[in-house]
C-alpha cells in the first residue's frame, strides 16, 4: 500500500504549554491530515477516523521544530482501513547562549517523538476507487 507523508514546522502558536511545548493533540490532527490523504488514494474519498488503538507520545514537540508524519494502509476491510503513523522530528531550533535566535539544526537522524494505530471507514457507496 501506497504512504502518506505531511512536512510541516511548528510555530508558536502551535505552542500550548509553558516553554513552547506542543499538545499532544497536535500530533492527532497530523495524523487526521494523514489518513485523509490515504482514504482519497485508496478510496477517491476522504472517508471518516474512527478510532485509535493506540497513541504513544514518545518525546516532547516545541514550537520551532519541524515535524515529519507519515502514515500506511496495514489492512483493508470492507469498509475499514487499518493505519499505522509516525511523527519524527527532522529539524529543531538552537537555543542558549552562543546561538542566533534564528539558529536552528537537521537532525542527523531523526527522532520519533509519536505513533499510533487506527481505524478509518470509508462507505461502500463513497468508494469510488476499486484497488
Amino acid at each position: 500500500m501506497a504512504d502518506a507523508m505531511i512536512r510541516l514546522r511548528l510555530g508558536e502558536h502551535d505552542a500550548h504549554y509553558a516553554g513552547g511545548l506542543v499538545a499532544g493533540a497536535k500530533m492527532l490532527e497530523l495524523f487526521g491530515d494523514v489518513a485523509t490523504e490515504l482514504l482519497i488514494r485508496h478510496d477517491g474519498d476522504e472517508g471518516l477516523f474512527v478510532a485509535y488503538s493506540n497513541v504513544e507520545f514518545l518525546k516532547p514537540v516545541y514550537a520551532g521544530d519541524y515535524l515529519e508524519a507519515t502514515g500506511r494502509i496495514t489492512k483493508v476491510g470492507n469498509t475499514s482501513r487499518t493505519m499505522e503513523f509516525e511523527v519524527r522530528k527532522v529539524i529543531r531550533p538552537l537555543k542558549g547562549p552562543g546561538y542566533a535566535e534564528s539558529a536552528a539544526e537537521v537532525l542527523a537522524e531523526p527522532e520519533l517523538v509519536c505513533r499510533a494505530t487506527g481505524t478509518c471507514v470509508t462507505p461502500k457507496d463513497k468508494q469510488r476507487l476499486k484497488p
